[in-house]
């Protein structure tokens, strides 16, 4: 199928923001959507499948109506994605407040896990990687610090490698448990700033809490953070959540296609959507690859990874 359009009137700089440098916006989209764009000056010639011509034309629109100052390619992914800056407008939309300025959900899906963040004392965000549910719990966490609403942020993940056998690590805990909390601790950087999460560990509004000593604890007005969920033992996963006290929150993130537990293992993550996805009160959100905002290959690996056939003894 080919698909013709004119944008009227045109707008030079508009269309030049649209192409992006070196046309690299109008290669995105054809990768994307399997399409050939051709165009001359304002004219668009779009050739491939019926729906991927005419989707193609919808993103070449909607990237025109934003296209007032230079577009990044994150942008150019999302609305390829079905997002756009229109849609994260949405008053009803949560908003975090951060270093970083606000903070909104990029897609649907992400949307409606911080509105279960904010609805649910325990709320569970299963996904894959580069989805943001790391990232936004860490976001929830800051935001609900800076306000008051609790008052410390407690951060824990199983230490389980993956496939990997580091051995003895130096330190003390907190030096022997910083690889594995990484992730978190990057998020939190660029969040509130390297000195403001040192001053809070200082405090100890912020703490490191590895899993395997959080037994007999009760937290009382925190964010606790569980990572990694899908490494955890179903004996661990209900001991964490039996920790949360009065005035806490809880967000439990994990992927459940990246289980490094011995395959004779339940993941305590699995296991806890079964027992718990009636209970009151506890909130499972779920992310997908079209809510994938890192690299665009990433989306298209873990799609290529979930079609992957069984793997036969």
């Amino acid at each position: 199928m080919i698909l013709r359009h004119a944008f009227t009137p045109p707008d030079n700089t508009r269309l030049s923001h649209l192409c992006g440098p070196m046309d690299q916006h109008l290669r995105t989209v054809e990768a994307a959507l399997q399409v050939r764009i051709g165009h001359r000056f304002g004219h668009f010639r779009i050739e491939g499948r019926k729906a991927a011509a005419v989707q193609a034309l919808e993103v070449l629109q909607a990237i025109y109506e934003i296209a007032r100052d230079p577009v990044s390619a994150e942008t150019v992914q999302l609305m390829l994605a079905g997002d756009s800056p229109q849609s994260t407008a949405d008053p009803a939309a949560p908003v975090l407040q951060t270093r970083r300025g606000e903070i909104r959900g990029r897609t649907a899906n992400q949307t409606r896990y911080l509105a279960a963040i904010a609805g649910h004392d325990i709320t569970f965000g299963i996904g894959p990687a580069g989805t943001g549910k790391t990232y936004l719990a860490v976001a929830c966490a800051v935001d609900a610090l800076q306000r008051s609403a609790v008052q410390r942020l407690v951060l824990t993940r199983p230490a389980v490698e993956a496939g990997e056998r580091l051995g003895f690590l130096p330190g003390d805990l907190a030096a022997k448990v910083d690889p594995y909390l990484r992730p978190l601790f990057d998020a939190l950087y660029d969040l509130m700033g390297f000195e403001a999460v040192q001053k809070a560990l200082e405090r100890q509004q912020i703490e490191i809490a590895p899993l395997a000593f959080m037994r007999g604890r009760t937290l009382n007005h925190a964010f606790v953070i569980l990572d990694e969920a899908q490494n955890t033992t179903p004996e661990q996963m209900k001991m964490f959540l039996t920790r949360i006290g009065f005035g806490s929150k809880a967000v439990v993130t994990g992927d459940i296609s990246q289980i490094d537990l011995p395959r004779s293992q339940l993941s305590g993550l699995i296991d806890a959507e079964r027992v718990l996805r009636r209970v009151s009160g506890i909130a499972f959100a779920r992310l997908t690859s079209a809510d994938v905002v890192r690299h665009p290959l990433v989306a298209r690996i873990v799609d290529a990874y979930e079609a992957r056939p069984p793997a036969t003894a």
